[in-house]
């Protein structure tokens, strides 16, 4: 199952614009960049509205991809275009992921863009809802020419102008050590690809942080034409936990009827048993000799109830063992962030847990509503999908006050 291992997420408003019409959003398992465009400070207004729609939760049904689709939020922002004549035709784009146990899904519209980086290789995911771009599907423009085309900031789709937009969703295979990198076009316009690749590379393990920071940094280097957004996101891989499922079992299992089979083949294949011969009687003993063997059945007889007591014992603790491997419960870490343990919330003597660490998120516990902690962590027992659900609406912000 895959998660979060780290994040980092940052805009900035470049050298060259007054204001900040970027946004993002980037509460694991879910990450979206958005770049405005309208006037009267509109387009800060469409990219602040998609992001306090993502705040508010995805929608319940259907795949990560059907409720990635963003319909919410075009709603919204187009219903709010029509009401102040000032907005008219302010939109969006919008490019988002949702971190699946196998896959991450993406939703995108407009310009900013997501990228993969798999084993050392950068990969873009999207496609530039653009006007260069589809210029350069129809073979109409190189890519020399598209980077210094006057009108490579239009764009030819976006969240909010008309009541229904269509977008992009797909599902990206992911495994751990994967990076996954979503900007808008302040990064890309400024920086291209190799650059972006070697930045990565050059930290030789460093911390998302740096290459967040360097990314921002070098699109400001080369001029900084507009506003620049970088969230980034590594993932790992953690243990599914689950526990199998084993048949019910009274007595010994009865064999199967290729079992029997086999049995009764292997039986008339074999010749008869010689008939039994009468063995002679044991000399009779001497009576010191009876009175030791006595002894020993006697003492044998003591052992019966101490093994046997000794057997239940073990009997019980595996059992207990096993319980702790199916039962979770939700609780924080000791530096206070909320994750799921698997096991029972008892400490046994000699600092022995009973509990261990099954995931922890990057939701702090001071952002979980203070009405609300008593009853999320009370370390009620759980099944791994329940406390694994519960975290995830957390991480998600579902969590009412109430």
């Amino acid at each position: 199952m895959l998660r979060v291992a780290d994040s980092f997420a940052r805009t900035d408003t470049g050298r060259q614009r007054r204001s900040n019409e970027d946004a993002f959003y980037a509460r694991p398992p879910l990450f979206a960049v958005a770049d405005g465009m309208g006037g009267a400070r509109a387009g800060e207004v469409a990219s602040s509205l998609l992001v306090e729609v993502l705040e508010s939760g995805l929608p319940d049904g259907g795949n990560d991809e059907e409720r990635l689709a963003g319909r919410e939020a075009n709603a919204q922002i187009h219903e709010l275009s029509r009401q102040d004549a000032e907005r008219a035709g302010m939109g969006t784009t919008v490019t988002a992921a949702y971190v699946g146990d196998r896959a991450v899904a993406l939703a995108h519209v407009g310009d900013s863009r997501a990228y993969r980086l798999h084993d050392g290789r950068l990969e873009q995911m999207t496609r530039d809802h653009s006007l260069v771009e589809e210029l350069k599907r129809r073979g109409k423009l190189t890519e020399e020419e598209a980077e210094e085309h006057p009108q490579r900031s239009v764009i030819t789709r976006a969240l909010g102008p008309e009541a229904r937009v269509d977008v992009d969703t797909v599902s990206v295979p992911a495994q751990a050590g994967d990076v996954f990198l979503l900007c808008s076009d302040g990064l890309t316009a400024m920086v291209p690809e190799e650059r972006i690749e070697e930045i990565f590379g050059d930290g030789d393990g460093a911390g998302l942080e740096r290459v967040g920071r360097e990314l921002i940094a070098e699109a400001n280097d080369r001029g900084g034409r507009d506003n620049i957004t970088v969230v980034l996101f590594s993932l790992e891989d953690v243990a599914d936990g689950a526990v199998t499922d084993q048949p019910t079992q009274i007595g010994v299992p009865a064999p199967s009827a290729e079992q029997v089979e086999a049995a009764k083949a292997t039986a008339e294949a074999e010749p008869a048993a010689a008939p039994r011969r009468t063995v002679p009687l044991p000399r009779r003993r001497k009576p010191a000799a009876r009175a030791a063997a006595r002894g020993r059945r006697r003492r044998i007889r003591g052992l019966v109830p101490t093994l046997i007591v000794v057997a239940i014992l073990g009997a019980l603790a595996a059992g207990a063992w096993v319980a702790t491997r199916a039962v979770y419960f939700v609780g924080t870490t000791h530096d206070g962030f909320v994750a799921v343990y698997r096991g029972l919330p008892w400490n046994g003597p000699f600092g022995v847990h009973l509990y261990e660490s099954f995931y922890v998120s990057a939701v702090p516990v001071s952002e979980v509503p203070t009405g609300r902690r008593h009853k999320l962590l009370d370390h009620q027992l759980r099944s791994q999908g329940d406390a694994s659900d519960l975290v995830r609406k957390i991480e998600q912000g579902q969590v009412g006050a109430s």
